[in-house]
């Protein structure tokens, strides 16, 4: 295993090292070499005037992040928090987040052959933020391009 939760095998595909969380009904993939932290869902503070996919921030252990709604972010409406919900710390290059996500279903190895181009009839704002999607254990698993979602909150 790589620094960067990646393994090669002996036919050279490159497998990747996820994190598989649930939002709705979609199952998603964040590369776990950006994920830092799960924890249980707790009230965060709301920041007048931010944008919507930003409702609020938390600390954590003793650093101010910034709560993203992975949801609006990927264009799904929001919903109710339940005892699933969590937050993923993540970090990537100068950012570190919470992002709010439905369930953490599982830590998973999806090796480098499932990976494909994510479907062509995507609206083009959604596909920007998935690398690949990959059929692991019967279900479709989006990858989610982290460094892709950081620059669409910096654009909001």
């Amino acid at each position: 295993m790589t620094m960067t939760g990646m393994r090669s095998d002996s036919a050279g595909q490159t497998d990747q090292s996820v994190l598989l969380i649930r939002l709705a009904d979609e199952v998603y993939a964040l590369p776990s070499s950006y994920v830092r932290e799960v924890g249980r869902y707790r009230a965060f503070t709301p920041v007048p005037g931010a944008p919507s996919t930003i409702p609020g921030i938390i600390s954590q252990r003793g650093v101010i992040l910034p709560v993203v709604d992975l949801r609006l972010v990927l264009g799904l409406p929001t919903a109710e928090t339940s005892r699933s919900t969590r937050l993923v710390t993540v970090a990537y290059e100068d950012v570190d987040m919470a992002l709010l996500v439905d369930a953490v279903i599982d830590l998973a190895v999806v090796p480098g052959d499932a990976f494909g181009q994510p479907p062509a009839g995507l609206d083009p704002a959604r596909a920007r933020l998935l690398r690949a999607v990959a059929l692991h254990e019967d279900q479709t698993v989006a990858l989610l391009d982290v460094g892709e979602i950081v620059a669409a909150l910096r654009e909001a």
